[in-house]
């Protein structure tokens, strides 16, 4: 099994590179999704982020209201701490047992993990490989703005709540730029594959 963690921040192209791994053969996990999954209606994962924050993050369902929990915990960096220590455990879990379930089904599985937040919780020592994806403050910005209908103040608030370009690519073995066109990241994605996977043939041969 190789597990590689994706990194990189909000709007850098993180997914265009796993769904690129993904549809060449990798087995992907998104900690979005798990993320998402650790506060499901009913999990204990809500219940304590309702004790800790209360009904106005909740929806009138009794479900999370993401757009009201981001609000608060984004321009306040102790109730995102707050946030990160109910949701972070619960995704590690469910993590680990996503990577088993791909182990069980193939020894041999590459194994691509999304995590946008890998340099901000330190977990560095468990990857074979560390696949930073990369594209400047302001052109991520700008993403957010015309793709995901932000304003220009809060995406630049997200960006600085997140770590910095440089504490990224310190633990990066692999920087994929995604600044120019989208054939220039796939072709960087690639690339990576065929190194991975003439590495793997090499081994079993």
């Amino acid at each position: 099994m190789t597990l590689i963690g994706l990194t990189g921040g909000i709007a850098s192209g993180k997914s265009m590179i796993g769904a690129r791994l993904a549809a060449l053969g990798a087995f992907r996990v998104d900690a979005d999704q798990l993320a998402r999954d650790a506060v499901a209606p009913g999990s204990p994962g809500l219940s304590r982020v309702r004790e800790c924050f209360g009904p106005r993050v909740l929806n009138d369902d009794g479900s999370l209201d993401r757009a009201a929990l981001g609000e608060l915990v984004f321009s306040d960096p102790a109730a995102l701490e707050q946030l990160n220590a109910i949701v972070h455990p619960e995704v590690r879990r469910l993590a680990s047992e996503s990577f088993a379930r791909a182990r069980a089904a193939d020894p041999d599985a590459i194994i691509v993990y999304e995590i946008p937040l890998l340099a901000e919780t330190g977990r560095n020592d468990e990857w074979d490989l560390v696949v930073v994806a990369e594209a400047p403050v302001d052109q991520r910005v700008v993403r957010m703005v015309e793709l995901r209908g932000m304003s220009e103040e809060d995406a630049r608030r997200r960006i600085a709540n997140q770590a910095s370009d440089a504490e990224r690519r310190a633990l990066a073995d692999i920087v994929i730029d995604t600044s120019g066109s989208e054939t220039h990241t796939l072709d960087q994605v690639d690339e990576l594959w065929e190194k991975l996977t003439s590495g793997r043939t090499q081994r079993t041969s």
